[in-house]
Parts: structure tokens; sequence; C-alpha cells
């Protein structure tokens, strides 16, 4: 064998074993690529799945957030509820206390006055010129039918035990004498009890019919105590 054909077999021997390199060295890359790609993709996927869950996860939440707040709404509304009905029940305890005349009012109201007849005709009976007792509960009980929250005749409160008793020219309310001219006071809006009063046909006319003297004015302020012993 010639130097020449010696070199050439190094050289042909060189080439394969180069070229196995570059092959080798290709397909580590290769694999060392598709590696990291498969790891890429695995992590990626993971990301999602978790990404998943979490939504998931917060739409149970949300869900859950929703029928807590629908709960804490009807514990309100109940509340609510409660609440006007206690202040209903403590409004209407102390209506009640003020007409069984347990605690003392103020008030802006209406004062009524009753006065015996005085055109009185000569020949005419003189009882049907008094206030009788009857003139005096139609005014109460017009004024208590309009709202009124508290009376009082000539300063004394009445109750849910007043009673009224005539004995000629005067009247007894719970067991004191008043004489004419009889004052009616009453708390309540002046112009509602004026009105229920002063009707076509109403209390005052059928007062006035009965030859008594009928006059009222509207009070800025009234006072009345509780009723001892009420």
């Amino acid at each position: 064998m010639s130097k020449i054909d010696g070199k050439r077999v190094v050289l042909s021997l060189v080439c394969v074993v180069l070229g196995f390199m570059i092959a080798f060295s290709y397909n580590l890359t290769k694999d060392n690529q598709g590696v990291r790609e498969d790891k890429a993709w695995n992590q990626e996927y993971e990301l999602r799945q978790q990404l998943i869950e979490q939504e998931k996860q917060n739409r149970e939440f949300q869900k859950e957030l929703l029928q807590k707040q629908d709960i804490v709404s009807k514990i309100e509304k109940d509340l609510a509820q409660e609440k006007q009905l206690f202040f209903n029940l403590a409004k209407d305890t102390e209506k009640y206390r003020m007409f069984l005349g347990k605690v003392k009012v103020r008030g802006t109201g209406l004062q009524v006055t009753l006065e015996d007849g005085t055109n009185m005709d000569p020949k005419a009976n003189v009882n049907d010129y008094l206030v009788h007792e009857q003139h005096v509960f139609k005014v109460v009980n017009e004024l208590y039918i309009s709202g009124a929250e508290a009376v009082a005749i000539n300063g004394q409160r009445l109750n849910r035990d007043s009673y009224i008793i005539c004995n000629g020219p005067v009247i007894t309310v719970d067991g004191h004498q008043h004489p004419a001219p009889f004052i009616i006071s009453a708390i309540g809006d002046p112009d509602v009890l004026g009105a229920s009063l002063d009707l076509p046909g109403g209390i005052k006319e059928q007062l006035v019919d009965d030859n008594i003297i009928f006059t009222m004015e509207k009070k800025k302020n009234i006072i009345f105590d509780p009723v001892i012993g009420g």
C-alpha cells in the first residue's frame, strides 16, 4: 500500500468518526430538546389544570357566598320586621298609657267650653238651658273618636274608669263636682278635632240646638299630669 492510500484510509476513518460524532451530538441535542419540550408542556399542562381547578373552586366559593348573602339578607329583613314590630308595640304602649292617664302628656290641642244658655224663655223649663252629662259625653266621645290622646274636664283628666253624673247645675266627674262653665280640653291635632265637632249637623249644632253656649279654641300648649291612683 502506498503512502497516499494510507492517508486516504486514515482520512476516511476520520470522516467516519467525525460523522458519527456529529450524528450522535445531533441526536443527543434533539433528544434533550424533546425532553425540554416535554417538560415545558407538562409544566404548562399542570398550570392549566391548577388554573381550571382554581376557577372551579372560585365558582364554588362564589356560589357559597351568594347563598350566605341570601341568608344574611333574610336575617336583616327579619330583624327589620322585628324592630318595626317592637317600635309599633312601644308606640301602642305609650298611646295606651296616655289614654289610661299613666303618664304626663303635653302638646297642642283644642279647648271646648260649654255654658248654660242665657236667652231663656220665661215659660221654658230651666233644665232645657242647662248643660247635662249627655252634652259633655257627646263632646268627649267625639274628641276621642277624632284622635284625642288625652281629655280633661275643668282640669280633671279622664281615664278608662271615668264616669260623669249630672246633679242639677253641676256635674260630677269621678266623684269631684264641677260647676258650669265646663271646659273640656283635649290633646291632639287641633284642626282635626275642631273640624270633627264643627261638621254640619254635628256635635256643635246639636248642642246649640239644645240652648247650650258652645265655644272652642285651639291651644298650642296643653299639659295633663298623670291621674293620681290611676
